[in-house]
């Protein structure tokens, strides 16, 4: 582990009280249908209704906490690695290597791309113009991709652009003319940003972007090639991935289970087979979460790893049907932005030395609140590390989850509804843009005070300090934990129609991921396992999800090529494929 004098920011390692931890249990009404519509209604008109449900959340009860009257507020979460930031690290040869081809659950991956091309059995082109024509209009999997309102054509130009340079024996590198999609709400320059809400061509928020953000630009200059953009949650507000304004994407897994949010349509759309990389957003799990649900993994980077975003809670980090391909796609995202003063500053993660501490860190009363088959797979895989992996599995505590939890979900609903009153001429009429659940929610997130703000990101000081002190007690800690305690998050007749506000379960099913959101650490799912269904066909997965020091990249992409390895090979049943998957390299001509 780097000594602190390698980190700006670094916080100073102070270790909190033991609170213990007591499951929050939630009792706000859960409205489908025409009464979600008329509570959206009527909970925007009223300010006293909104303060009603801000006091049931808890939100305002995070400043009448002592403890942290002397405690100094963290805004952005920003610990920064210093050292060299470049150059980018080499590919070693088992990423460009491709792994388990002979699985029945083989996906494609980067590595399998440029092989196809390099054997001219098809081309960037051939691959783009297939892909298009099954994601766009009535195409079998276009429930996961946005309107691109005719920028279609972008995808095939670089596609076309791809295939010259491979016809002329002058590949960029690795990614050139793979396909990759982009989260809804992150810019790509020709595309418009819908952000999960209903088009509207006459508000400037709908506009074209002119410039790609610096992660896409990276990737796109590698060669990658922009398919789409891939539909989102409603504003990126939720966790299950239903979406009224603009259909909900499958859960290819289990058509009867939401695919997980807010990037739902990246979830999806790498399941499925359509793409191996996606890019997306992660403020509560909404890269973690879906990757989960999907059966496939995502990587929340640490704060400002891949470009400064203008919330405390949200990174952008990769999405990827396999561990080599989630690898390449982060380091080419983090390459150092010149023109950025603090993302610029990062200095490369470096892959932990065979002699590094291996250390697993489990918060056994947080830990055992997952529903017992969630608890029992993930127990196992924690077991095959210890005994298999050479890690020591010790005991640690964290104080004030609970409460770090609400101060996270009020610290979230305040920027957002910040933020959204940007979108309209008039900010009152912000609200027009969207639907029932998030009238609720946005009405709810205009209520904190000054005061709220404060002492809510003086509670994330504290928890930051008791990590650092964790992190310092136990060089080389992960942090362990299930993906979520749910056995995936069951659909309900009607949603589609009208949408669903149900905090209870939005509340449980982030039970794990906010702690790398609020701290600003990098957080990795990886399956380890599959469950029955409560209803429906097909088996769920299990995940979990190790959360690392700041700047620990890439010691969590090592841990998650070994989760990748257990669920292959040690594993009974192996890893589990969609019936939908889309063998893409037979339907361009190739082979597998």
């Amino acid at each position: 582990m780097a000594p602190l004098q390698n980190f700006a920011n670094y916080p100073k390692p102070e270790e909190g009280p033991d609170t213990g931890y007591v499951q929050r249990v939630d009792h706000n009404p859960v409205l489908r249908g025409i009464p979600l519509m008329l509570g959206g209604e009527l909970i925007a008109r009223s300010n006293l209704i909104a303060r009603y449900f801000y006091q049931n959340s808890g939100i305002d009860k995070i400043k009448e906490m002592h403890v942290l009257d002397n405690i100094e507020s963290t805004f952005h979460p920003t610990v920064t690695p210093l050292g060299p930031t470049g150059p980018m690290l080499a590919f070693e040869p088992e990423l460009l290597t491709s792994k388990y081809a002979s699985s029945n659950a083989r996906y494609y991956s980067i590595s399998d791309y440029h092989e196809l091309y390099k054997s001219g059995k098809t081309t960037p082109l051939k691959v783009v113009e297939t892909l298009l024509a099954l994601t766009t209009g009535s195409g079998k999997y276009s429930d996961a991709w946005a309107d691109a309102h005719g920028a279609e054509r972008l995808a095939l130009d670089a596609a076309k652009a791809s295939t010259e340079r491979w016809a002329a024996g002058n590949p960029i590198g690795v990614l050139d003319g793979v396909p990759i999609g982009v989260k809804d709400d992150t810019d790509v320059e020709g595309y418009i940003n819908h952000t999960g809400m209903k088009y509207d061509p006459s508000l400037a928020c709908f506009a074209v972007k002119k410039e790609s953000v610096w992660p896409v630009k990276k990737l796109q200059e590698a060669g990658a090639v922009v398919l789409g953009k891939n539909k989102m949650h409603e504003l990126g507000s939720d966790t299950s991935g239903l979406n009224v304004s603009q259909g909900t994407p499958l859960n290819h897994l289990n058509n009867d289970y939401y695919p997980g949010g807010s990037s739902n349509g990246a979830g999806s759309s790498i399941s499925a087979g359509i793409i191996p990389i996606a890019v997306a957003t992660d403020a509560g799990g909404s890269v973690r979460i879906p990757a989960h649900f999907n059966g496939v993994y995502g990587l929340k980077p640490t704060h400002h790893r891949t470009h400064v975003m203008q919330m405390t809670m949200c990174v952008t980090g990769p999405m990827a049907a396999n561990v080599a391909d989630l690898t390449i796609a982060y380091r080419v995202m983090t390459q150092p932005n010149p023109d950025c003063p603090t993302q610029g500053l990062f200095a490369l993660s470096i892959p932990p030395s065979p002699s590094a501490k291996r250390v697993m860190g489990v918060y056994r009363d947080w830990f055992n609140k997952a529903d017992p088959p969630v608890r029992e797979l993930c127990d196992k895989a924690l077991d095959y590390f210890a005994a298999r992996r050479g890690y020591e599995i010790v005991d640690i505590s964290i104080p004030y989850l609970s409460e770090m939890q609400v101060a996270h979900g009020g610290l979230c609903i305040a920027e957002m509804a910040e933020k959204a009153r940007q979108r309209t001429p008039n900010p009152a009429d912000h609200l027009s843009l969207i639907g029932g659940a998030n009238k609720i929610l946005l009405s709810v997130g205009a209520q904190p005070s000054a005061a709220d703000y404060l002492k809510m990101n003086s509670l994330r000081t504290l928890v930051m300090r008791h990590l650092a002190f964790l992190f310092q007690k136990y060089p080389g800690l992960l942090i362990m934990t299930p993906a979520t305690p749910l056995i995936g998050w069951p659909r309900a007749d009607g949603d589609d129609a009208y949408g669903m506000s149900d905090t209870n379960t939005t509340l449980r099913n982030m039970s794990y991921i906010f702690l790398a959101n609020v701290t600003g650490t990098p957080s990795v799912n990886a399956p380890v396992g599959y469950v029955d269904p409560q209803q429906g066909e097909g088996k769920l997965p299990v995940s979990l999800i190790a959360t690392g020091e700041w700047g620990s990249e890439e010691q969590l992409l090592a841990w998650a090529r070994e989760a990748e390895e257990y669920l292959h090979e040690e594993y009974p049943e192996g890893r589990r494929r969609p019936d939908a998957w889309a063998d893409v390299f037979t339907l361009t001509g190739g082979q597998q």
